[in-house]
């Protein structure tokens, strides 16, 4: 069951977790083109993608729950619990700042908006950050300082 479970928290990391967070890059590169539709479509599925983390986040858990005793592992272990917070920020920004400002910009190209239009930069730099905590999240997963 350990090795299942540690499967599918690699594999939905893998195909879950990564769209989640290049998904608003490709995003920013339809803002660029005006393409409003677009634009919407990958807010929607960033906000699907983001939801379904919560998947890797809980088989996590299963596998620390499973591990052999010796490694003593908890949610205090401090990796893990770094790797807890640092997902969760993620989550939140990609939940609450990503999606709605790809919505807004979609809305206003829409409207009309010339040049970036209103929430690129919320869009940039929100998804950045989210990329950034999750390269941090897997590299305390594999090194487990």
């Amino acid at each position: 069951m350990e090795i299942l479970l540690s499967i599918l928290h690699v594999g939905t990391a893998v195909f879950i977790v990564g769209p989640m967070a290049i998904l608003p890059m490709t995003g920013l590169r339809a803002l660029r083109a005006g393409n409003a539709a677009q634009v919407r479509t990958l807010a929607t599925s960033t906000m699907v993608f983001s939801w379904l983390s919560l998947l890797t986040f809980l088989f996590g858990f299963g596998v620390m729950g499973m591990a052999d005793k010796k490694y003593g592992l908890s949610f205090m272990t401090p990796w893990i619990l770094w790797s807890i917070i640092l997902y969760a920020i993620a989550f939140l920004l990609s939940i609450f700042v990503v999606v709605p400002q790809m919505k807004k910009a979609a809305a206003a190209i829409d409207a009309g908006a010339q040049g970036k239009p209103a929430g690129y930069g919320a869009v940039a730099g929100a998804s950045g950050v989210v990329s950034l905590l999750l390269v941090v999240v897997v590299i305390l997963m594999i090194w487990k300082p």
